[in-house]
């Protein structure tokens, strides 16, 4: 059997792979494409959530009030997590001197 997609350059597959040096290249981008989206969703889960303890401490509903405590408590634990994977990215370049990573992070 003959190997068909060896032949393929990856530019004619993907068009946007000729603008990217690398692989890492690539990765760098989406994680850090990644992370704004994390902080822009818990963001408006920030929000929705707060005003929805607002209007339900208003009205004296419980069931919304906690809906809204989770929601607040939900997008600051993202929000933790996505911030310490960053921090702990950084650790591992600082400490290795990977390229890779420093590429990811942005040094």
């Amino acid at each position: 059997m003959q190997q068909v997609f060896a032949q393929v350059p990856i530019e004619s597959v993907f068009a946007p792979a000729k603008t990217f040096p690398s692989f890492g290249a690539i990765v760098s981008v989406v994680v850090r494409n990644a992370v704004v989206l994390a902080g822009i969703i818990s963001f408006v889960l920030l929000i929705l959530g707060g005003l929805g303890v607002i209007m339900s401490a208003g009205s004296g509903d419980t069931k919304k009030l906690e809906q809204g405590k989770k929601t607040v408590t939900g997008a600051v634990t993202g929000l933790i997590i996505v911030v310490t994977s960053v921090l702990i990215i950084q650790v591992i370049a600082t400490i290795t001197g990977s390229d890779v990573l420093k590429q990811m992070i942005g040094r």
